[in-house]
Parts: structure tokens; C-alpha cells; sequence
């Protein structure tokens, strides 16, 4: 009864919720916002927002007046800002120098509705004065880095740079190669734009957004980091010689990017002063750096990993709503969009984490842990993260086969000849039903699964060559050589009994199967009736048919022979075992009981945890993420101390890299 009474509940609330996202009204996830004012450090300390409007600070209130500049201040600030500019050259304070970055700092922002070009001037008197104040050898004995002034002034330069940036992009889109001209309260200094990035270059960028402007929405947590430098948003656009591996980058694609404005070093302080300065804008990927070094001093870069992220996945294209409920009810829609994809440049010395999303899902479901993996220097050192999207109605063993033929053809499209042996050291991230197409990439098929169709051989059955080459690509496979670790989360290794009768049944309803799947499925019924097995699972046409607990397959993918060299590992989630929900679905994560969670009889699991989370979050619950940080640390390891195979020219970078291995080039 209470049997009945539950699928007959899950049933209700399963057709209402498919039938609301088909309608379109399902809720769409915002990423990202554009603020109404873009963020700004000093607006607190500068009091941007008080009645009585921007003013210095109490510091510089009080240099004003020992230099009785006060009035001159509130009669005409330019001259105020010139005299003070003309004293730094005697009097080599940084005091000074700090005062006039955050004076003409405040004059710009005053003036910048009226007279942009003058404001540009301002902001960039504020730069370089600012820029003296952290690096001008002369004022090293003097600078104190615990002066709360150290920070202000690295505040002062991130945003002078900023409106800079602002006001000159508007002129002229900030191109790597190109050349601008700004002047200074007493020069004009052309600055060069140098890209810096290993996976990126010039051809790649369309144009750039700032990080300040948006708010971000959908990711838990914010991964920016302090220093120097304006966080940006590098927005990719196709372009022609591309390289072969940016086939798989998708359209729209978005990278963290910091600008950092050097004045060149090659002249002497003195030249650089009186003279015409050369100021080099740089444009770093934050991925591939964060840390500079700027005459003799190394410095931290300002960067936001988090947000750029975000600004992608707002894209209508990767709407994770509309991708996950195509995907399962429509799964031939989702074809075209099939396979893998890059978020990141590939990188040829770092290994691949594939990442496969589960039923009425798409590889946005992986951002939370993405997002969290990647701010790890250790994992980002090491690792590249790539996402396998497929449509999700379809049983679990075709998208598996799909699968497999994606990743031969990334590697022959990019590695022809295998000779990047970091390709070698994949590791596949499954949740839910993702777990069990990664399973299958790592195991021997030899006739188990295709004994439950038939006693009789491939050759002797009646089809034509595209129905028995599809045959035997989902039914004979060998493993994956490249794969090396196989992590499963929260999937339902022996089914799941939401896979019932009513749900098989109102999947059977809603679900589109593609024609060519149906008209495959008739041609091999009626051409090989004598062939066929009585108890053939050819009634299996969805991915809810498929994760029933009576799925013949299912119980040969338990038994199946995994291949040596494959480490498991598993996480099940568990969620409280008391309320309405636990009443109905027992111990487990509400969807997937610990029981079918579990693999205790796999004999090469190497780890299994429990975390406290239900189905839909149990891959983004911290501890799930930890987990995955620690397989893919341990793996650095084990490939560091020579445990188990790893060619020599393959670099492995320091997990727990300081000083020097943090400075990358």
C-alpha cells in the first residue's frame, strides 16, 4: 500500500514538473547581474556617496594643509594637484606621491561627466603617482607595507586603471598588439596591450567585459583573489587557423583575464619622470599567473576566476533549464550539441577531468564544483576540465557508446599520434546516471551484455551494416587505455526504484524517441525473431526503462571485468532519515538507496564515502567536492613518486608550490 501510494505520488509530481518545464515556465537560473552602479573599493573610504560628494581622506586632508594647499584644494584642485605633483620631485615622500594619486583620483571622478578627456588626464596622474608610491626604488626605505596607506594606494591604482580602462575602451576597443596615447597631468605616454597566456592569443578575443560591473548570482561561492590589477572578462570569438582542440570550446565562451598597466623599467626613474614614459598595458590570464614581478618586488595579482564563469553560463545558449528538459524528453534535439567541451584552453601538460552530468541534467549542473576545484592552484596547475553533454532520454548504454567514440575522436583531433601521455591519465567525474556511462568506459564488454540479446553471434544476425556497426558499438567495447580513475556520485549502480512501472510507463509517454531508434529496434525484432533471447531487453527504449532495478544490463555492469590499470571511487549520498520524503524513499539520497549506491564488491575501489545531501546537491555538498579534490591530489602524487606509470616528459606540477613555482610565466 504505502508502495502504491508512493509511486503513484512520484508519478503526480513527476508528469506536473515535466509538463511545467516543457511549457517553458520552468525557472531559469540567473548567473550573473549587471549592477546599477559597477563596484568601486574606494566608494567608502572616499565617501563617493555622501552628501557633500567625494573628498580625501583625513591623511591627505592633513598634507593639504602643512603645504598650505588647502584653499588651493577648494578654489581651483588641478593647480593643488600640480603643486603637490612638482613637490614629489624634491621631496621623494611617498606620502606625497600618495596624495596626489588619491587628489587626482577624486578630480577625475568629479569632472568625468563633463569632460571625459580631462578626466582621463586625471586618472592617469592618479596611475602613474600611485604606481611611484609601490615601486619608485627612492621610496623604498620609507614605504611601510602595514601603513594602511600600502593597501589604499594598491586601491587607488586597481581603480585609476579601471576608469582608465573605461574611458578608453570607449574610444577604441583594448586590443593585444594595438597602441593608445594618454597624457598626464605633465606628460603623454603611449601604452602597448601584451596578452600574456599560454592557451589564449590575440585572435581569440573579441572584446572584454568588466568584473565590477556584475554581481554574481548563481555560484555558492566568489573565488577572487587580492593584489593588484583589474579582474576582466574575456569574451572568445571564433576565428579562422584555429587550432584543432578549439573545435570543442563553445560558443560565447568567457576566461578571467587581469590588466595591468607597467611603466616600463628599461629608463631610469629620472627619464621615466621628466621624460616621456612607456607605459605597457598587460593583459594576464588568471589561470596561468598570479603572481609579477615589478621592479625587484613580487607581486600578487587582483583576479576573479568566479564571475567570468558566471557571465558565460548566462549565455541562452547554455541554458542548463532548457539544455537538461530537451535533452530528456527530446533527445534527438540534442544531438547536434552532443560531446565534449572545453571551458578552458587545452593544455597539452595538464591532465583531463571529464565531467558527466546525470538524467534531466547538462554540464551546468558541474559549475558549483568546477567552480571550486578550479580555485585550487594545486588542481589548476595540474588538471583540465572538460564536460561531456548527451541527451539524457536515451538508455544510459548508447550514451556510454557515444561517449567512447567522442573521446577517441578528441584525441585523435587533438594528439593524432599520442604523444601528449597526459591524455593518458584521464580521469571521468560521473553523478547519477553519468556514472554509469563513465563506468562503462572503463570495462571489458566481451560478450556479457550482448548475451542478454542473444546466444548467437553478431555476424549471424540479419540487419544492415549500420544497425550491426551500432550494435556493436554499444555491445563490444574494450576499455578506455587513457583512463586511469573513475569517480561515481550518488548513481544508482544497481537502479533505482523510482524506475518503476508507473514512471517507466509516463516516461514511455513523454519521452520522444528518436525514429531511427524505433525503426532499429523493429528491423531487428522482425528480421531475427530466431536469434533473439525470449527475455532480450529490446523493451528498454528510455533511460527510465533503463535504470530500473530489473535492467538485466545494469547487473552485468556489476559484474563486469574493469580494466587493471582504473582506480574507483564512490560517493553516496545519504540524506536525514526522518520527514515525508525519508518516509517513502527509506535510507539513501531520495532517489538512489545506499544499497544501489554502494559498490563494497568492487574489488579495485580504492574509496567510498557517505555524504549528507540528497540526490539533486549530493555532487555539490562540500564534502563531495573535498572528496574529488583529494583523488585528484592523490593521483599528483602518486604520479610524482613514480607509483604508477607516467612517462618522464610529461610535467607534473608542485601541489604545494610557494615562491619561485608560483611565479608562472
Amino acid at each position: 500500500m504505502r508502495s502504491s501510494l508512493f509511486y503513484c505520488r512520484y508519478a503526480g509530481i513527476w508528469l506536473v514538473a515535466l509538463a511545467t518545464s516543457f511549457a517553458g515556465c520552468a525557472t531559469k537560473t540567473q548567473w550573473v547581474s549587471v549592477r546599477e552602479t559597477p563596484e568601486n573599493r574606494l566608494a567608502s573610504s572616499l565617501k563617493h556617496f555622501s552628501r557633500n560628494g567625494i573628498e580625501p581622506s583625513s591623511r591627505t586632508q592633513q598634507l593639504l594643509r602643512r603645504f598650505d594647499l588647502e584653499k588651493k584644494w577648494s578654489d581651483s584642485p588641478a593647480d593643488a594637484i600640480t603643486q603637490l605633483a612638482i613637490l614629489t620631485e624634491r621631496e621623494k615622500s611617498p606620502e606625497l606621491e600618495y596624495a596626489v594619486a588619491e587628489l587626482a583620483y577624486i578630480e577625475g571622478k568629479r569632472i568625468e561627466g563633463r569632460n571625459r578627456e580631462l578626466a582621463l588626464s586625471h586618472y592617469s596622474t592618479s596611475l602613474m603617482h600611485a604606481y611611484h608610491f609601490l615601486f619608485d626604488a627612492e621610496h623604498g626605505a620609507m614605504r611601510n607595507p602595514y601603513d594602511p596607506q600600502f593597501r589604499g594606494a594598491c586601491d587607488i591604482y586597481n581603480q585609476a586603471l579601471e576608469e582608465t580602462l573605461r574611458i578608453v575602451q570607449k574610444h577604441d576597443a583594448i586590443k593585444p598588439g594595438s597602441r593608445a596615447t594618454i597624457k598626464t597631468a605633465s606628460h603623454t605616454c603611449g601604452f602597448d596591450v601584451q596578452l600574456f597566456s599560454s592557451g589564449w592569443h590575440a585572435d581569440d578575443l573579441d572584446h572584454f567585459e568588466f568584473v565590477n560591473d556584475y554581481e554574481l548570482k548563481g555560484l555558492t561561492n566568489h573565488y577572487h583573489t587580492y593584489g593588484l590589477g583589474v579582474p576582466l572578462i574575456g569574451v572568445r570569438k571564433p576565428h579562422e587557423g584555429e587550432d584543432p582542440a578549439e573545435s570543442y570550446y563553445p560558443p560565447g565562451l568567457a576566461f578571467p583575464v587581469t590588466a595591468f598597466l607597467r611603466i616600463d623599467e628599461s629608463a631610469s626613474t629620472a627619464i621615466a619622470r621628466n621624460g616621456q614614459p612607456r607605459f605597457v598595458l598587460e593583459l594576464h590570464d588568471s589561470l596561468d599567473r598570479d603572481l609579477l614581478e615589478v621592479a625587484g618586488t613580487r607581486v600578487p595579482l587582483e583576479s576573479d576566476l568566479s564571475t567570468p564563469l558566471a557571465y558565460f553560463l548566462n549565455h541562452p545558449q547554455f541554458d542548463q533549464d532548457d539544455i537538461s528538459t530537451v535533452g530528456l524528453l527530446m533527445p534527438d534535439r540534442v544531438e547536434q550539441l552532443q560531446g565534449l567541451y572545453m571551458l578552458e584552453p587545452y593544455d597539452s601538460h595538464k591532465m583531463p577531468v571529464v565531467m558527466v552530468h546525470g538524467l534531466w541534467s547538462s554540464p551546468a549542473t558541474w559549475m558549483e564544483m568546477f567552480n571550486d576545484l578550479r580555485s585550487d592552484p594545486a588542481i589548476r596547475d595540474n588538471y583540465q576540465f572538460w564536460f561531456y553533454l548527451y541527451p539524457t532520454g536515451q538508455p544510459f548504454w548508447i550514451s556510454a557508446a557515444h561517449m567512447r567514440q567522442s573521446l577517441v575522436d578528441a584525441r585523435n583531433t587533438i594528439d593524432p599520434e599520442h604523444r601528449r601521455p597526459a591524455l593518458d591519465q584521464t580521469v571521468l567525474v560521473g553523478h547519477s546516471m553519468g556514472g554509469l556511462v563513465s563506468r562503462l568506459q572503463s570495462v571489458d564488454a566481451e560478450n556479457h551484455f550482448w548475451s542478454t540479446i542473444s546466444d548467437h553471434s553478431l555476424a549471424e544476425f540479419r540487419a544492415d551494416d549500420e544497425l550491426k556497426q551500432n550494435l556493436g558499438d554499444v555491445f563490444f567495447f574494450q576499455p578506455n587505455p587513457s583512463v586511469r580513475r573513475v569517480v561515481t556520485i550518488g548513481t544508482p549502480h544497481r537502479g533505482s526504484e523510482f524506475a518503476n512501472n508507473t514512471t517507466r510507463w509516463l516516461g514511455a509517454k513523454l519521452i520522444d524517441v528518436p525514429m531511427r531508434f524505433r525503426n532499429s529496434r523493429a528491423q531487428l525484432i522482425a528480421k531475427n525473431r530466431d536469434l533473439l533471447r525470449p527475455d532480450a531487453p529490446l523493451d528498454i527504449r528510455t533511460s527510465i526503462d533503463s535504470l530500473s532495478p530489473d535492467s538485466v544490463l545494469l547487473g552485468r555492469l556489476i559484474t563486469a571485468e574493469p580494466a587493471p590499470w582504473v582506480g574507483y571511487h564512490n560517493i553516496v549520498g545519504r540524506q536525514p532519515e526522518e520527514g515525508f520524503a525519508a518516509y517513502f524513499t527509506g535510507e539513501g539520497d531520495g532517489v538512489v538507496s545506499l544499497a544501489s549506491a554502494k559498490l563494497d564488491e568492487l574489488p579495485q575501489l580504492q574509496s567510498q564515502i557517505v555524504v549528507p545531501a540528497d540526490h539533486l546537491s549530493v555532487h555539490r555538498h562540500p564534502q563531495a567536492v573535498l572528496e574529488v579534490r583529494r583523488i585528484l591530489l592523490e593521483q599528483v602524487e602518486e604520479l610524482r613518486r613514480g607509483d604508477i606509470g607516467f612517462p618522464a616528459n610529461v610535467r607534473v606540477a608542485n601541489s604545494t608550490a610557494t615562491g619561485d613555482d608560483q611565479l608562472r610565466r
